[in-house]
């Protein structure tokens, strides 16, 4: 007699007695990664490009204030009032801001891994996370108005995906 052994060609997650991955969970996350990591290239950014934004800054509140800048462009940028002291803050605070714009990348990445093995405690890291980077932004630099349409853009997209991930949250069960 032959000892003969099945092999399957695929794991699924009933072979453990898990629950499958809902699929509105699964693009959620999924386009939560792609958004972890353009959010650490984003303070990347913002902590080398800080100092050439504080040199530069004379020369762009020139050209912002100049006449050949159409107003429709003027519209979609921050309070020009404001606009040195946002560079300056931006400047003398980069670490920080660095610093907690990373603890922020870490629980938003921690929270959806959490949430794709459909653990609820990864939605409380999610928000944290998400939330964190604006309260920096009070901390910081002094106020959300100076940010223009792009800010908004931003929170509002985390907003949203807040949302969607609270509708999910019956899906979690651990």
């Amino acid at each position: 007699m032959e000892n003969e052994t099945v092999m399957q060609d695929s794991i699924t997650p009933a072979d453990f007695n898990q629950p499958a991955l809902p699929p509105g969970l699964n693009v959620l996350t999924i386009l939560s990664f792609i958004g972890c990591a353009l959010q650490l290239l984003g303070i990347a950014w913002n902590f080398f490009n800080a100092k050439t934004a504080y040199d530069q800054k004379d020369a762009v509140m020139e050209k912002m204030n100049s006449a050949e800048m159409p107003a429709a462009a003027k519209a979609f940028m921050p309070d020009m009032t404001h606009f040195e002291e946002m560079i300056v803050k931006s400047y003398e605070n980069r670490l920080p801001i660095l610093i907690v714009g990373l603890v922020a990348f870490g629980l938003c990445l921690y929270g959806v891994m959490e949430m794709r093995k459909l653990k609820k405690q990864g939605f409380l890291f999610y928000v944290i996370g998400e939330i964190l980077p604006f309260v920096s932004m009070v901390l910081f630099i002094g106020t959300f108005s100076l940010a223009g349409i792009f800010f908004y853009c931003i929170a509002f997209i985390a907003l949203l995906f807040i949302f969607l991930y609270s509708l999910q949250r019956k899906n979690m069960i651990y």
